[in-house]
């Protein structure tokens, strides 16, 4: 007697072979039997009537290291097929943490008064969100960002040899409380203060332990190059696997960069360096309204920060920043920039900086600063995004078969507690829009490969041994989606809205979507490396 068996549908079983209608037997939430079972018998049977059934999708960069200790459900990931997470991004994790005021900071859509912090060890992490029901599988990565805060707090400067050895410790031990990598955000302070010598030593520690080493870049504009080289150098020195975060290069860099940066990756491979990387399937970037500012002008906390930017003096200064993370603002692009989260002033969320400017009466940037100010503690958590992504690179990136597909963005609800969070712009419509846009409407790949890119290429990258395939022995993680409806409803003015075309999805052999309604059930767990 099986637990379920899912009946008549085309397998695509993750691997990028042919697909194939067969049947699907599950129990005790692994799969158990795959072909003709219609002589088996089951608790549930579930007629696909020749729909695709994939792998359940793992998204390999997420930023919900708090939003999941919010509402475990991960609503807005459920309901595009997705079965696994990977948290941790970006130097940015919600451990360690030596107090809890550094894992508010550090765990991106922070809202006060919705998790109560309760550990300090990444372990003790772990075991929280363990507690929790959780809709999707959760694998953490442990961030530079982080474990530079435990050692050195708000410091403005790098570690010095004994700080860089604690940093060292804490990583270890971060990995035995089940860190399944090690990421940096070099772009991002306190990541923009490492040197290359103190990030391979960093990476080292992720090489000897055997797990996955990712990074958001110093640079993808106009020295991508300098960038994507320092994070293949730091891995190739340290003998490290390497996952290359979001490489489309952004505004500001030549037409030609992704083609010279995919060069790179293909000459060190070739050395033998494991290396590869991820796209968002969308042109829009996101981020922090923050990181726009200068390395100095983030020390010291919000109320450092509130003063600077209240100063006439000290604000001018900020703004004369040569070097901002988005070339855009230099260019004067604020009609390309929008607002996408703001608890003060959701009134706003939507528009274009140079609208707010016009509303306001005031210069786009000083509209900006403003908002920051007006943000008062959560001014971390204001989030902007911004078109500086070219759709021929991301399709030239897709194009490669190492490259797989993430959503960098936030498990989210559009209802309770995280009703009024965003992530992104397709932070509810990623996976759906991938296989709408470029499979189905643009043919990029074929269903089958981007199934894969979905599956088996992030569970292999991330060391997952039992999921990203569906084959006997596995754990059921399962989506099952109609190719030629599955589709994504998200936009600047509605970015809320969940995709569609999605029938079922398993975790662990546990039904979360059922007939393309969610259930009440949660399947998922925390996974750990060790």
């Amino acid at each position: 007697m099986l637990d379920t068996i899912l009946a008549g549908g085309l397998l695509h079983d993750g691997t990028g072979g042919d697909p194939v209608r067969t049947d699907i037997g599950i129990e005790g939430g692994r799969i158990a039997a795959i072909g003709d079972l219609s002589e088996a018998d089951a608790e549930t049977r579930v007629d696909l009537g020749g729909l695709a059934v994939a792998p359940g999708f793992i998204d390999l960069h997420t930023h919900s290291d708090f939003t999941l200790m919010a509402d475990g459900r991960a609503q807005s990931q459920v309901h595009q097929g997705v079965t696994t997470e990977v948290i941790g991004q970006c130097g940015f994790s919600a451990a360690p943490a030596r107090r809890p005021e550094d894992a508010k900071i550090m765990s991106p859509g922070f809202t006060e008064g919705m998790v109560d912090i309760d550990w300090s060890s990444f372990g003790e992490y772990l075991d929280h969100l363990d507690a929790m029901p959780l809709g999707v599988n959760v694998a953490a990565f442990v961030g530079h960002g982080s474990v530079h805060r435990a050692v050195l707090g708000d410091a403005l400067r790098p570690a010095d040899d004994e700080e860089l050895d604690r940093m060292k410790a804490l990583v270890d031990e971060s990995i035995d409380g089940g860190a399944y990598g090690f990421s940096t955000g070099l772009e991002y302070w306190p990541g923009s203060l490492a040197s290359p010598e103190q990030i391979t030593e960093l990476v080292s520690v992720a090489a000897r332990r055997e797990v996955l080493y990712a990074t958001h870049v110093r640079n993808r504009d106009v020295h991508y190059d300098i960038g994507f080289g320092e994070a293949i150098s730091c891995a190739r020195a340290a003998g490290a696997r390497l996952q290359i975060s979001h490489i489309q290069p952004k505004h500001g860099a030549p037409d030609w960069a992704m083609e010279h940066s995919i060069e790179m990756v293909e000459g060190a491979k070739s050395h033998g360096v494991d290396i590869a990387y991820d796209v968002i399937p969308h042109d829009w970037s996101h981020t922090r309204v923050m990181a726009i500012m200068p390395q100095w002008a983030q020390e010291g906390g919000v109320a450092a920060v509130m003063a600077r930017l209240k100063d006439k003096a000290t604000r001018e200064k900020i703004k004369a920043n040569r070097r901002p993370m988005w070339r855009l603002v230099l260019d004067d692009g604020w009609h390309r920039i929008v607002l996408m989260q703001s608890a003060r002033n959701p009134d706003l969320v939507g528009l274009t900086f140079a609208e707010i400017g016009a509303r306001r009466g005031v210069d786009p940037y000083d509209a900006a600063l403003d908002l920051l100010i007006e943000e008062g503690d959560e001014m971390a958590h204001l989030m902007w995004t911004s078109q500086s992504f070219s759709e021929d690179q991301i399709r030239l990136a897709i194009a490669q078969p190492d490259c797989a597909i993430i959503s960098d963005t936030l498990a989210l609800a559009p209802e309770g507690c995280l009703k009024h969070h965003i992530g992104s712009l397709s932070g509810y419509g990623w996976a759906a829009r991938f296989l709408q846009h470029y499979v189905r409407d643009h043919g990029v790949l074929t269903l089958t490969e981007g199934v894969r890119r979905l599956t088996s290429l992030p569970a292999e990258r991330l060391g997952l041994r039992d999921r990203g395939t569906i084959r006997e022995g596995a754990w059921a993680d399962i989506t099952v989606f109609d190719a030629e409806q599955i589709e994504s409803h998200c936009d600047v003015e509605a970015p809320r809205r969940f995709a569609t075309g999605i029938a079922h999805v398993l975790v662990n052999g546990i039904f979360s979507m059922r007939d393309g309604e969610r259930t009440a059930q949660d399947g998922g767990r925390v996974l750990r490396s060790h």
